[in-house]
């Protein structure tokens, strides 16, 4: 979508608008919500009604605002927002065996060990997360090149955090959710956008992505994967290298060639992702993708 500068408007502004709309009395006829503007009574743009509306607003905020960034070009950086840091990832651990080792009767300690075992052992995929989001933002090419992220903990931290000590910005685009997700701290202030529809967020994500690099993550990253896969399959979107990170994860989650046996998908749809398994074997396959 690409909204264009517009000439000046003979028309008040928006803004002078809603000052000349002050209540001119205070009288129940002024103080009645059918006598505000319609932009400014929350009540009316919160209807259900409403909701067409709301969308679009959601599809132009972000938009209006990376183009005034001259923000053009990103990588996606999808996956799992449980996957910690090495250091918590080390302390839960510890924590979790000393549990344990107090009431080793206890099976479900015994099963919190080994999770956290597992945390462990897969926070390795934010070191290179961090990395990844690292080489990044330094790149100097042409085409230069922006982190977006879903903005939340884990492996999202970790790229919006890479971008951070590169001293570059980079985008979070968070959503509302049951449980509150705070966006991480990482992420260039500005640049955080927070969405109501799941749909408009991905939108978004893809809109100016020049590649997407898929860590190992739950639901919401195999949704985001999966959407992705499909849009380039259809000739939705225009190709970009889609780089899975961790080929043994995503074999054992996902048995693509089982889909190509099934006759559900083509041998040449396995073409459209490649594995990686090091920030910079990731580097290396998008920057050799696009004029950098």
């Amino acid at each position: 979508m690409f909204v264009g500068k517009r000439k000046k408007s003979p028309f008040l502004s928006a803004h002078e608008e809603a000052v000349a709309a002050r209540p001119p009395a205070d009288s129940p006829q002024c103080r009645s919500a059918s006598y505000q503007l319609a932009f400014q009574d929350p009540d009316f743009l919160l209807r259900d009604e409403l909701r067409p509306v709301r969308l679009q607003l959601e599809v132009l905020k972000p938009e209006l605002i990376l183009q005034e960034q001259h923000i053009e070009s990103t990588v996606v950086v999808f996956g799992s927002a449980r996957i910690p840091d090495p250091e918590t990832a080390e302390s839960k651990l510890v924590s979790a065996q000393a549990e344990y080792a107090k009431n080793s009767a206890d099976p479900s300690l015994g099963k919190k060990v080994e999770m956290a075992r597992k945390g462990l052992e897969n926070s390795r995929y934010y070191d290179e997360a961090r990395k990844l989001g690292h080489l990044i933002s330094i790149n100097t090419g042409k085409d230069k090149l922006m982190v977006v992220t879903g903005g939340g903990p884990g492996i999202m931290e970790a790229a919006n955090r890479g971008a951070h000590e590169a001293g570059i910005p980079s985008i979070g685009m968070n959503i509302t959710l049951p449980h509150e997700q705070a966006p991480n701290s990482y992420i260039t202030p500005d640049l955080n956008f927070q969405f109501h529809y799941f749909a408009i967020r991905k939108m978004h994500l893809l809109m100016r992505a020049k590649s997407l690099v898929a860590f190992p993550g739950g639901f919401g990253t195999l949704d985001e994967l999966f959407e992705t896969l499909t849009l380039i399959q259809t000739h939705k979107v225009q190709p970009i290298p889609v780089l899975l990170f961790g080929q043994a994860f995503w074999e054992r989650i996902i048995n693509f060639d089982a889909l190509v046996d099934e006759g559900t998908i083509s041998a040449d749809d396995l073409d459209l992702f490649v594995y990686v398994e090091t920030a910079e074997e990731a580097w290396e396959r998008i920057s050799g993708a696009i004029e950098v």
